[in-house]
């Protein structure tokens, strides 16, 4: 029998992955995956921008590319995250297959077998998957509504030896929701100041906002520029554009792209030129910002009916929060409450959604779940929000 690697024996399916053959039974609605919405994608608009690339375009789509990413996605992402205040020549950009890789990147250039690195609780789950694939001891710092709890993250930034990085997700957090506050992304600096610890700061749902005045606090740390702290930056096309190009990028200090780019070079040698192209076109034609536009608004609505759904129908007992940007919706159960037995009588009932333990990189909180609302219909919402709540109320009797 063949003998694998401990990284790999440690490994396990995403509980998301693995509810998607449920997901996709038609008697279901599913409120687990946290995909765009097929409906919105821009077929026409990307069809239309590819047609009128010049032949000398066309054919570099179908060649291989630098490893840091086409020069002409280069430049014109660089335009598109200076625009949000970010520091992109004096650091470096690198081009990616999908914000997940960037963050396997980063696991491979920081992690030892048995290093501690720290995350928020709850965490995204791609995160914990590669931060673990690299043998990391993956320990989670609690959010409140303002973001990660200070007090318990200095508590851990102080033992020794110290963690090789902070991951965070500060901008409508998966799977949590919020948005951090002003004040406490500044405590969050003052805190990683003068510590040798880095910050990777992911950004995938931060152009994603429904109100204006919140534009404010969604400037990034990383925009910020702080002295004394090794801010890398990651972001993604897939929520801003679509998730089959598997593009995003990873902005950070020389020092830190130059690992990185070796390691993509060992990875795949290179993103697809073919979807470099076609998001380069998107942002120089301004189709980008137009679609991210029309998405913003779609997902306010979809967020806004499954609002008034949980007000309607939710006992008063599970704590949650309107969602002011992004995908998801976190709910609070009563301490004693599984909610995989919660998830069970809801696919009876036909619904279906991930369990909070899923984020958890302890995996010993159970009372918790996720909701997405970003690609489901309005009667979808308006029909599984009901039997949720029913699963909820027959656990807690």
């Amino acid at each position: 029998m063949a003998t694998f690697s401990k990284s790999v024996s440690a490994l396990r399916s995403s509980a998301i992955r693995d509810l998607m053959s449920l997901a996709s039974r038609p008697d279901i609605i599913s409120f687990a995956g946290g995909m765009p919405a097929n409906d919105l994608f821009p077929v026409k608009e990307v069809e239309e921008l590819f047609m009128q690339l010049d032949d000398k375009t066309k054919r570099a789509a179908f060649q291989y590319g630098p490893t840091e990413g086409l020069p002409m996605l280069q430049e014109s992402l660089t335009g598109w995250l200076e625009e949000k205040g970010l520091p992109v020549k004096s650091n470096r950009l690198l081009i990616t297959t999908g914000s997940q890789q960037a963050l396997n990147l980063l696991a491979k250039a920081f992690i030892d077998p048995g290093d501690r690195v720290l995350t928020e609780y709850p965490c995204f789950i791609g995160a914990i998957a590669a931060f673990r694939a690299a043998g990391a001891d993956v320990r989670s710092i609690p959010l409140d509504s303002e973001g990660i709890d200070i007090r318990t993250l200095r508590e851990e930034t102080q033992r020794t030896p110290a963690p090789k990085f902070l991951y965070a997700t500060p901008y409508f957090h998966n799977p949590a929701g919020i948005l951090y506050s002003e004040k406490r992304k500044l405590e969050l600096i003052k805190l990683l100041q003068g510590t040798a610890i880095p910050l990777i700061e992911d950004d995938a749902y931060g152009d994603l906002w429904f109100h204006e005045e919140d534009r404010a606090r969604l400037m990034p740390i990383k925009a910020i520029n702080p002295d004394g702290v090794d801010v890398c930056y990651t972001g993604s096309f897939s929520k801003i554009l679509g998730p089959g190009l598997r593009l995003g990028w990873l902005l950070a200090p020389e020092p830190i792209y130059e690992k990185c780019e070796l390691l993509k070079q060992s990875a795949d040698a290179c993103s697809p030129s073919f979807t470099q192209v076609i998001a380069d076109a998107a942002i120089r034609s301004g189709m980008m910002g137009g679609y991210v536009e029309t998405v913003r608004k779609a997902y306010l609505e979809r967020a806004a009916l499954m609002t008034a759904a949980l007000r309607q129908h939710l006992p008063d007992y599970v704590g949650w929060s309107e969602p002011r940007g992004g995908f998801y919706i976190w709910l609070t159960l009563p301490e004693e409450i599984n909610a995989a037995d919660v998830l069970k009588k809801a696919i009876e009932a036909g619904a279906v959604f991930v369990t909070g333990s899923t984020f958890d990189p302890e995996g010993t909180r159970m009372n918790a779940m996720r909701l997405s609302y970003c690609n489901n219909s309005p009667e979808e919402i308006e029909r599984g929000i009901p039997l949720i709540a029913k699963a909820i109320r027959d656990c807690c009797r």
